[in-house]
């Protein structure tokens, strides 16, 4: 199977999720993963104490009943993270085994792997790619929306009126 990117797609999980935020009066980022889990009738624990990989800032794990969502300590962007995280489980990623260690990059292999990108343009985008696009995209959007939301008003009345405009 192969898919594309689609703006449409990550907006569509956004409005869900943000639906589901204003039917829990969720506010904040943690209440609307709260409100997801709720939504989906499945827990969803973060571990802020849990170390990772160097090089990794966020993991989401699955189990038989719940799922977790480990932060790697002293992150600049805990939101930004935890955000990407949540949106691998709103969109049910598949997840891959992560490496013990990460490679250091250098401007070397910087400049190597974007040459060899742009020679795939016009090959199908590898579903680990796409996986990591929608999650990116996803923070963004739904970060976007929560800042919007707490410069218009309370975010609950900024909530109840986006849900009624559509």
């Amino acid at each position: 199977m192969t898919q594309r990117r689609s703006h449409r797609r990550v907006l569509a999980a956004v409005d869900a999720v943000c639906d589901a935020a204003a039917s829990s009066e969720a506010v904040t980022l943690l209440t609307v993963v709260e409100a997801v889990a709720l939504e989906r009738e499945r827990p969803i624990e973060i571990d802020l104490d849990t170390p990772l990989a160097t090089g990794v800032c966020g993991q989401r794990r699955a189990y038989d009943d719940h799922d977790v969502i480990v932060l790697a300590p002293g992150l600049p962007n805990v939101e930004r993270t935890l955000a990407h995280e949540l949106g691998h489980i709103v969109f049910r990623h598949e997840g891959a085994e992560i490496a013990e260690a990460t490679l250091e990059a250098s401007d070397d292999l910087i400049a190597y792997m974007l040459s060899q990108r742009s020679l795939r343009r016009n090959e199908p985008v590898p579903m680990d790619d796409i996986a990591e696009w929608e999650a990116e995209t996803f923070a963004s959007m739904l970060l976007m929306r929560l800042k919007t939301m707490s410069g218009r008003g309370t975010p609950l009345s900024v909530l109840r009126y986006d849900e009624a405009i559509g």
